[in-house]
């Protein structure tokens, strides 16, 4: 008769489960707000704000980050329905070189397709070479608009195309030992194949890691690298278009001496008695409010201007003006 589980065992299983689903979504979501603070810092140094003293939040910057990873998730994606693709065609070539039965056809088939192999990982070892020479060089180079993108990009697709053209080669090898094997007369050498390929399947597996460890590292590299361009793109476009941005009235108790009259239009107010503004500030737009403060810039863009932080403190009055549009 079947006995229940003990809670404690029970425990251990649902614990296990947690942590198996919590665990890529901490990572998820720990990558979301990196690429959404790095898309973010990069937008508002354009205005001349560090990101941090805007105080927003965690959950601000998550959901900051979709529109920046738009672009390297599309790329990524036909990248691996390509290389899928390739591989599934790769594959079967692979099998039917090896597997046919002319034995002159089969030894020219195979041969192309290592050569092809080994040229390739040549290729793709030089493109990882050309990266890493990038990489040290960094203080000659580093004023190359194209650098935090090439670089990874050199540095990674060489690490796959040598991983990918090695993975080639050890299946050719395993088919072709594999044929040996049932082929062979003296079952004796083809142990001793297998003892040897055994004796470097350890240096080939810290080998695969390390690759796919600089795989990751420069999808990570490059992925910021677009996360800082599309925050750039996005301050870049609102400086084009502050007339789209809210239309701010900000009356102050004195004057802020902003720099562009023409742009910022300051009027004094008419004294009275109670009355504790005394100026008033047309042609400002919002560009962002954080925690306890707002963030106004002029309507139209100028080099010479500045951002102006607004206290949501009482010490200044701010009103929204409606849109100049009849509904």
């Amino acid at each position: 008769m079947a006995t229940d589980k003990p809670a404690g065992a029970q425990f251990e299983q649902w614990a296990s489960l947690i942590g198996t689903i919590a665990a890529p979504i901490t990572v998820l979501g720990a990558l979301l707000f990196y690429f959404g603070y790095v898309s973010s810092a990069s937008e508002y140094a354009y205005f001349g704000i560090n990101v941090d003293t805007i105080g927003l939040s965690t959950q601000a910057y998550i959901m900051r980050s979709p529109q920046t990873l738009l672009v390297p998730l599309l790329v990524l994606t036909l990248a691996s329905a390509g290389f899928l693709t390739l591989n599934a065609a790769v594959h079967k070539r692979i099998t039917a070189a090896v597997t046919t039965d002319a034995s002159a056809i089969q030894a020219q088939r195979v041969r192309r397709i290592k050569r092809r192999a080994q040229r390739s990982r040549l290729f793709g070892l030089a493109a990882v070479a050309v990266g890493f020479i990038m990489l040290f060089a960094y203080t000659y180079v580093r004023d190359w608009p194209l650098y935090g993108l090439v670089t990874p990009l050199l540095i990674g697709i060489g690490a796959g195309i040598v991983a990918y053209s090695s993975h080639i080669l050890n299946l050719l090898h395993r088919l072709q030992g594999q044929q040996k094997w049932y082929t062979a007369k003296d079952t004796s050498s083809a142990w001793s194949v297998n003892s040897r390929d055994g004796g470097s399947l350890l240096a080939r597996r810290t080998a695969g890691v390390f690759v796919y460890v600089m795989i990751a590292a420069s999808v990570f590299w490059a992925t910021a690298t677009v996360a800082q361009w599309s925050g750039r793109g996005l301050a870049e476009y609102a400086a084009l278009h502050f007339d789209a941005l809210p239309s701010v009235i900000l009356d102050t108790k004195e004057s802020l001496f902003l720099h562009d009259p023409s742009v910022v239009v300051e009027k004094q107010l008419p004294k009275s008695e109670g009355q504790i503004f005394h100026y008033r500030y047309r042609g400002l737009r919002l560009l962002i409010v954080g925690q306890d403060r707002m963030f106004l810039v002029p309507a139209v863009w100028s080099p010479s201007d500045s951002t102006l932080i607004v206290p949501l403190d009482g010490s200044m009055r701010v009103q929204f003006q409606f849109e100049n549009q009849a509904p």
